[in-house]
């Protein structure tokens, strides 16, 4: 006696197809699991036993043996509850099934029989979409997201009995389409606090226009309470709004981490603690989930003093950033996750964050100083395309009514200069490679000249070189010209200052 579904298991922020195979044999009742099935996978029989008492249905007295197909894929999560609990009723002939096998069932079970969301509902339904299978199985909360997948069936079961109803009538219709799910989590972005509550800093603020604008890695250097972190903060209020293709790779990977079960519509805005590990920052453990790099992917990272930052986790930035993608390669498990997003991180120029102030505050001496600054090293540093001094704040400027420029002005800049890298086609100007450079970012003479003497007297490495180039280009959208002239290099130079050293 055999019973056949189909489930899926995470790997990452993508899904694999799993077949599930129950075999019912002679022998005392016992059940086993095989194909690298996680612990997980290994409690959920215990939670398939109840479920099926309190469904109405009746265990097996047989020697149960359930086969996760590939072998070699290792097996995590709740999701296989629900395919595994109905290969066991069909093998026993408790549930005959026509096309149990061509949907793709995901699911976790309550003691009860209830049906339960899982995590990478949408990685799952695309999967079940590549692979032409006719529709998939979801929990009711996981609808919207499994119909963000465009016309594949998705039907709805709130117990156990419910799927087994729905797997055996082929008739059933698909459960109707909504609005392409529900808004993502409150922190999957902002823009809620306005630009133009920032007082003074106009050189920050004019960096995170410019930043915004073609999607660069900006250093915030200053003392404590100049603003840096009120001006990250207000990032997402300035930069464009998701694709629709952004949208979908954005909620894939949220979905993975259990952090979104509908549409995230806003960028993500990740923020995470100087405390964290290496892992919680690149992600992985034996389901290789998703780190704080990959959820900022389409958004914005921000690291909070970023010299406290562990040394590891620092250098563990450096590919990632440069390459758009993080590949994790575990024993049985290998994940790539897009990290296409803009660094953005704040440090103080010193151990007691006033050097440089000229009320003579800082007590540090010069070595302390540099032994600070050189927490974070050159070629991390050289990844940054804007670095700009904080200062603090005059109180003069606090005092004074409010007249600075809001987000929303800033914003339809910003919108216009991403625009007009989408129609030359070759990307945001933060990720253009040297190719892409000479053919869209080629300075006029006097611009070259003065990039090529710039770049000797400030020892630019070649990638230092070609960052002034890719923030020349944009400040040039910004104001939307074509050419790259001698004042767009002027000023993308400016921002390849590091952080002020002790004289």
């Amino acid at each position: 006696m055999l019973g056949r579904t189909a489930g899926a298991v995470l790997v990452g922020a993508e899904a694999r197809l799993v077949d599930v195979e129950v075999h019912l044999g002679g022998g005392l009742p016992a059940i086993a699991a095989v194909g690298l099935p996680n612990s997980s996978v290994r409690e959920g029989i215990d939670r398939i036993r109840a479920a099926l008492s309190h469904s109405g249905f009746r265990l097996p007295q047989h020697r149960v043996t359930i086969n996760l197909a590939p072998g070699d894929v290792r097996k995590d999560g709740a999701a296989l509850d629900l395919p595994i609990a109905a290969a066991l009723l069909a093998a026993d002939g408790q549930a005959g099934s026509r096309r149990a096998h061509d949907v793709v069932l995901a699911g976790e079970l309550g003691l009860d029989g209830t049906v339960r969301p899982v995590r990478g509902v949408l990685a799952i339904a695309t999967a079940a979409a590549a692979s032409g299978r006719s529709g998939v199985l979801v929990a009711r909360e996981n609808v919207a997201e499994a119909q963000l997948v465009p016309e594949l069936p998705v039907w709805a079961a709130a117990t156990l009995a419910d799927a087994l109803a729905l797997l055996r009538d082929p008739s059933r219709p698909a459960t109707p389409r909504t609005d392409g799910g529900a808004a993502g989590p409150p922190d999957a972005g902002g823009g809620d606090d306005d630009l133009a509550e920032v007082r003074g800093q106009g050189a920050a603020k004019r960096a995170l226009e410019i930043a915004s604008a073609g999607g660069h890695h900006l250093l915030l250097s200053g003392p404590p309470g100049s603003g840096k972190t009120m001006l990250a903060r207000r990032l997402p209020g300035i930069l464009p709004p998701l694709t629709w293709d952004e949208a979908l790779e954005v909620t894939r990977v949220w979905s993975a981490a259990g952090l979104a079960q509908g549409l995230v519509r806003r960028r993500p805005f990740r923020a995470p603690h100087h405390g964290v590990s290496l892992a919680g920052l690149t992600g992985g453990g034996p389901a290789l989930r998703p780190g704080e790099l990959a959820l900022a992917h389409g958004g914005v990272l921000y690291l909070d003093e970023l010299t406290e930052f562990r040394r590891d986790a620092l250098e563990a930035l450096r590919q990632p950033i440069e390459s758009g993608e993080l590949t994790l390669v575990r024993l049985h498990a290998r994940a790539r996750f897009a990290t296409r997003f803009m660094l953005v991180a704040s440090m103080n120029p010193c151990p007691c964050g006033y050097h440089g102030d000229p009320r003579g505050r800082c007590g540090c001496s010069p070595s302390e100083v540099r032994r600070y600054q050189g927490r974070l090293s050159g070629p991390l540093f050289d990844r940054f395309d804007l670095s700009v001094e904080v200062p603090a704040v005059d109180p003069a400027e606090l005092a004074a009514p409010a007249r600075a420029e809001g987000s929303a002005s800033v914003r339809e800049r910003v919108v216009a200069a991403r625009l007009r890298q989408t129609e030359r086609g070759a990307g945001w100007n933060g990720s253009l490679t040297r190719a892409e450079l000479d053919v869209h970012a080629v300075p006029v003479r006097e611009a070259r000249r003065l990039l090529v003497d710039a770049s000797r007297r400030l020892g630019l490495t070649a990638r230092g070189f070609d960052r002034v180039r890719r923030v020349a280009r944009t400040i040039a959208d910004l104001e939307g010209t074509a050419g790259i002239l001698e004042r767009h290099v002027a000023e993308a130079i400016m921002y390849r200052r590091g952080p002020s050293q002790p004289g």
